[in-house]
């Protein structure tokens, strides 16, 4: 063997883990989870998507998984990678003070929307946004980001750069006037906003070092009496929560002493429309949620008090 040949066989010898360890595996169907998600969702007053995977093994389940449902507060995880992806690029200082923009004309502040309490003159640091938008779900601090990051086309961008062929933001994004009136702030598929936790779990959203720093936050939810309810309290898992009126949405990442497994609940077209703990689609979050959990960890004899 020549010395080109060695060398050429050296760098694929060196390159091949590498490349393997970036490669998400197929999910492959898991038939005694699959039967049990039928049953759950069967009945349902509306249209349900799910999506589960198991990472060490790759074994899941899915229902209507690439079918475009609305994201609801789903759409802050793809805003979340884009403002990291821009503070990578040296455009945005998660360090900075921000000024609060008198034009973001949002006029539905939640009670939990702690910047919509801002007035001009008032800042706040970048990365305290961002916590915001992720841990109590905050809209303004949400559409201030979306706004510093060059709106939903910059995001959408980074998307479709990344491999995410349905996920969009909708809201303040010229052009997509339509998809907004049918889907709202944003779309997603549940296979699609599942793995963009795994991709951020594993590494390989932005930098390594920006996916830790995602994976931190998504810890941190202040909305855990759903699908988070239904897994043991010392098990971490990253998740984010989104509600509309006909819609309810769960997705999060579990790391369970069975391996980690990722989880995408999402319904539309809900005929129930409350927002009570008894709301279908909040039961159904949790029952596939305590069911999957289960499945993965049949031998954990934690169950979840009444």
């Amino acid at each position: 063997m020549n010395r080109f040949a060695r060398l050429s066989l050296l760098i694929v010898l060196v390159s091949a883990p590498v490349q393997a360890q970036h490669a998400a595996p197929a999910m492959r169907t898991d038939p005694v989870l699959a039967a049990t998600l039928d049953s759950l969702v069967r009945g349902f007053g509306g249209t349900v998507g799910v999506y589960v995977r198991h990472l060490p093994s790759g074994a899941g389940a899915a229902i209507h998984a690439d079918s475009v449902f609305p994201t609801a507060s789903l759409v802050k995880v793809p805003i979340l990678l884009a403002l990291y992806d821009q503070v990578a690029q040296g455009r945005l200082d998660l360090d900075a003070r921000v000024p609060y923009p008198d034009t973001l004309n949002y006029r539905y502040v939640e009670a939990t929307d702690v910047a919509g309490y801002m007035v001009a003159g008032d800042t706040l640091p970048l990365s305290e946004l961002a916590f915001l938008m992720l841990t109590v779900s905050d809209n303004v601090a949400s559409l201030w980001i979306q706004a510093l990051v060059g709106g939903g086309a910059a995001v959408n961008e980074w998307l479709a750069a990344h491999g995410f062929e349905h996920t969009r933001v909708n809201s303040r994004t010229p052009g997509r006037e339509e998809a907004r009136g049918r889907y709202g702030w944003g779309q997603t598929t549940p296979r699609e906003i599942a793995e963009a936790l795994v991709m951020i779990r594993e590494g390989r959203a932005v930098s390594p070092r920006a996916s830790e720093e995602m994976y931190r936050l998504l810890t941190k939810t202040y909305w855990d009496d759903l699908a988070l309810s239904q897994i043991p309290p010392t098990v971490q898992a990253a998740s984010k929560q989104g509600f509309v009126d006909r819609s309810r949405s769960e997705v999060l990442l579990v790391n369970s002493a069975g391996g980690d497994y990722v989880l995408a609940i999402i319904t539309k077209d809900q005929a129930d429309e409350s927002y009570g703990a008894d709301n279908e689609g909040h039961r159904l979050i949790r029952a596939v949620s305590r069911a999957v959990y289960q499945h993965f960890n049949p031998s954990d004899p934690w169950r979840p008090l009444p």
